[in-house]
């Protein structure tokens, strides 16, 4: 930004970020420490309170980077970023104790990480003593869960301001921001949501409560026509990011303890293809279902939602 090139180095900059793994290997990092120095019953909430955190990280940054970039432009809120990123990693390297005891004859180039995540998936892991297969299956089908709800989410989370800037709502930049904030609100009463029900409900239960609330509020979104209705909308989500901890935790609790790192790595390449496939079909299938239904792109996105909803629910009742 100081030299004004052209935009086109910014791509070389997202090459050598998506090289090194970018923000989702920072994620399964932290997601496979959690679940490494966590027992079975807190491990749900340790890693909901994870995912709290970049609600609250987003709340933070919508407030502070909107107004400091309008004031001084984009190069000094870069900076907090850069010092940001410089203090965590001193903070991970200094502070954060290792989980996993290092091994010295371990190599920076090998495939043997790659063959474990194939092991794991195939196999269906270390971690439990009953049957392989059925271990093998409940993680394919949670990974797919997975997949759906995240797919469903970085999607329609994309279209949101589309809707709201399109007739008959027609928000300022004001309503927009207040939408924003109400959405990144959603970790926190999630996380809250969550800590309650564990009180009386299963992990199982907890997940469904959150799809529900996330259909629901994808209904009223597909057919709001006033602000009122689409604020109404972001209160009935207000559980919405429950369901994803809950779905890391159960696919934590499949593997054995030396696996998590794997089984994490797994997730965050099948986080990266959501955000791929989401943006592809969503933003496709906004445009071309304009002209007869407005707000059909949440219809179906609440539509999807019925699919992990129903392999969590079989699952449930089948153990």
């Amino acid at each position: 930004m100081y030299l004004k090139l052209p935009v086109a180095y910014f791509l070389v900059g997202r090459l050598l970020s998506g090289l090194s793994g970018d923000f989702n290997a920072i994620l399964a990092g932290c997601f496979a420490y959690v679940a490494d120095i966590s027992d079975r019953k807190s491990r749900t909430f340790r890693v909901a309170v994870l995912e709290a955190c970049l609600g609250l990280a987003g709340i933070l940054a919508s407030i502070i980077g909107g107004q400091w970039r309008r004031a001084q432009g984009y190069i000094n809120p870069f900076w907090l970023v850069l010092a940001t990123n410089l203090a965590s990693a001193l903070y991970a390297s200094l502070v954060v104790r290792e989980s996993v005891l290092p091994d010295p004859s371990a190599k920076l180039l090998t495939t043997r990480h790659h063959k474990a995540v194939w092991r794991l998936y195939s196999t269906g892991g270390s971690g439990i003593d009953g049957d392989r297969s059925f271990c093998r299956c409940k993680l394919w089908l949670y990974s797919l869960c997975f997949f759906v709800v995240v797919t469903v989410h970085s999607g329609s989370r994309e279209l949101y301001v589309l809707y709201e800037l399109s007739p008959p709502l027609c928000w300022g930049s004001a309503l927009i921001g207040y939408g924003s904030a109400a959405q990144n609100l959603a970790y926190l009463t999630s996380l809250l949501g969550l800590r309650i029900m564990q009180l009386c409900l299963e992990d199982s239960w907890v997940a469904l409560v959150s799809l529900a609330s996330n259909i629901i509020g994808l209904l009223v979104f597909s057919v709001a026509d006033s602000t009122q209705l689409m604020f109404t909308g972001y209160g009935l989500c207000f559980l919405f990011m429950a369901v994803t901890p809950v779905l890391r935790s159960k696919l934590s609790k499949l593997v054995d303890p030396s696996e998590q790192g794997s089984l994490f790595a797994s997730v965050a390449c099948v986080e990266t293809l959501c955000y791929l496939v989401g943006s592809g079909i969503f933003n496709s299938l906004y445009p071309a279902t304009l002209y007869f239904m407005r707000g059909f792109t949440f219809l179906f996105a609440a539509i999807l939602l019925l699919i992990p909803a129903g392999i969590i629910g079989y699952s449930s009742f089948f153990n």
